[in-house]
């Protein structure tokens, strides 16, 4: 209870403090290009590890050296909590943009700050929205921002992953971008877990596998790969010792 308090009224202090600064350098950077995402990235970070120092959570990393540092990379992964995205910020070599429910776009003042670090919404409903949302996601890793995809599309807490989505896949094939699938554990034993006002200290696991290039792949390997993604995430999570 006492680490969720303080978890809110950081927050709270947090937006409320930074949102001059935002609005100032809103006029100043575009926010479709590196250097923009880079600068809100470093913002977005620093808050975020502080509110996993909050958390009292220990992230454990495992694979960190399969990640490139001279190139973006789409991340593939289950989805388990808030904190995915939270923990994600803190531990990869540069800014990651997110694919999101088209929900988060109507949250006051949150969507700004996720468009600043390159965050896209997803409609599932609407199929030539949702082209242009892969679209959009692509052009950005163009210019070299990393992009995190949950092919779940929603928060899953059971043993059993939801059926993955494909369609996104193709924001790496389209950018010659790698592809790294993500394993995490343990991470909705943080809150979700614990609501509606518990935020209970933690032991989590994120890994990365090797990065794969599907653009050099041909049709049929490409989707065997893809089809092998969620079981190649559940065989990653057995072996996490929480």
């Amino acid at each position: 209870m006492i680490r969720f308090i303080i978890a809110i009224l950081f927050t709270v202090l947090a937006v409320i403090f930074s949102l001059p600064f935002h609005l100032y350098f809103k006029g100043q950077i575009k926010k479709d290009n590196l250097r923009g995402w880079k600068k809100a990235w470093k913002y977005v970070r620093g808050f975020f590890k502080a509110l996993i120092f909050i958390s009292g959570t220990k992230v454990e990393v495992r694979g960190l050296e399969n990640l490139p540092k001279d190139e973006p990379v789409f991340y593939v992964g289950n989805h388990r909590s808030y904190f995915d995205i939270i923990i994600l910020q803190t531990i990869t070599p540069g800014p990651v943009g997110f694919v999101a429910k088209k929900e988060f776009k109507k949250i006051p003042l949150l969507h700004m700050y996720m468009e600043d670090i390159g965050c896209l919404y997803l409609d599932r409903e609407n199929p030539r929205e949702g082209l242009k949302t892969i679209s959009d996601a692509t052009e950005y890793m163009k210019k070299g921002l990393s992009i995190s995809l949950f092919p779940e599309g929603t928060r899953n807490h059971e043993k059993e992953l939801l059926p993955f989505k494909s369609g996104g896949y193709r924001i790496a094939e389209k950018s010659n971008s790698p592809l790294v699938v993500t394993a995490m554990s343990g991470l909705d034993d943080i809150f979700e877990n614990n609501k509606p006002f518990g935020i209970k200290k933690k032991h989590v696991i994120i890994e990365f596998a090797t990065p794969v290039y599907p653009h050099q792949m041909d049709k049929a390997e490409r989707k065997e790969f893809y089809d092998h993604i969620p079981d190649q995430i559940t065989d990653m999570m057995s072996r996490h010792e929480l």
